[in-house]
């Protein structure tokens, strides 16, 4: 399927409705066949980063949709990687916080994002026990039932409510308990989902000031970051770097300055 630049772009709106239908349609699997306590499947990076079977079968029917009406798209997804090639590419996180679906904690979502020559265009976030969906297209505002989406602004950091995360490793969260010891009495609080997509949307929606985290992936915030981005809020790295795995920060211009300044000489970047 061939399209010029300009023909790419003025499909954002298609492919906004296409990850939303896609994304409801997995939700909808989810709730319909996850059992009282799904089993884990395997294993990831530690004992605690899980997979269940339905991780999987989330993202196979994702892919299938994808390529019922787009087979020459590249995919991404967290659990079968990067399949195809081409400009137009989908993010997907099948579910995201995975731990919250195995213990039936209500804070996981189905995202799913599309970018064209690498920047994203398009996602949904259906944070699924919520019923909630949480859509954005490139220039065109995030949106949630029908009303569109406002950061909080001009929220110092001391008045700040901050969502966080931590990662699976031992190591990576000796580090992360150290850094949060010290951003703790510099803001209002700390709330912690366990579900990076999700998080990214309550800062969209206003429920949460900003957020930051290391070690989200790209399927984590591909479609959450630009919801948050086109509600308003900064989303990027440390020294102006790229929204990446090192360090995820999102907020409104101001506080993500200063809560970049807060995090910049805690070094939160590394592991033990």
């Amino acid at each position: 399927m061939s399209e010029s630049g300009e023909g790419i772009v003025d499909s954002a709106v298609t492919f906004g409705r296409l990850t939303e239908e896609i994304a409801r349609e997995a939700g909808e699997m989810l709730l319909a066949k996850r059992p009282a306590r799904p089993e884990v499947l395997v294993t990831k990076s530690s004992p605690t980063d899980v997979v269940t079977a339905l991780d999987r079968a989330s993202e196979e029917l994702i892919r299938d949709r994808i390529k019922t009406v787009r087979p020459d798209d590249a995919i991404l997804g967290e659990e079968g990687g990067a399949t195809g090639e081409g400009r137009i590419r989908w993010i997907v996180d099948p579910i995201d916080g995975t731990v919250n679906f195995l213990y039936g904690v209500p804070e996981w979502a189905v995202s799913i994002a599309v970018e064209v020559d690498g920047e994203v265009i398009a996602g949904a976030v259906n944070v699924v026990p919520r019923g909630e969906v949480f859509t954005a297209v490139k220039g065109g505002g995030a949106w949630l039932a029908g009303e569109r989406l406002s950061c909080n602004t001009g929220v110092p950091l001391d008045r700040a409510l901050i969502a966080t995360g931590f990662g699976y490793e031992s190591g990576r969260r000796e580090v992360q308990a150290e850094v949060l010891r010290h951003v703790l009495p510099r803001v209002r609080d700390i709330r912690r989902g366990g579900s990076a997509a999700s998080d990214l949307c309550s800062v969209a929606a206003g429920r949460v000031d900003g957020y930051y985290e290391r070690g989200p992936q790209y399927w984590d915030y591909g479609a959450g970051g630009l919801i948050a981005a086109e509600a308003g809020a900064r989303v990027g790295g440390l020294e102006g770097r790229p929204a990446n795995p090192g360090l995820l920060l999102c907020a409104a211009p101001g506080l993500f300055e200063e809560l970049h300044d807060l995090l910049l000489p805690l070094d939160p970047e590394r592991d033990a």
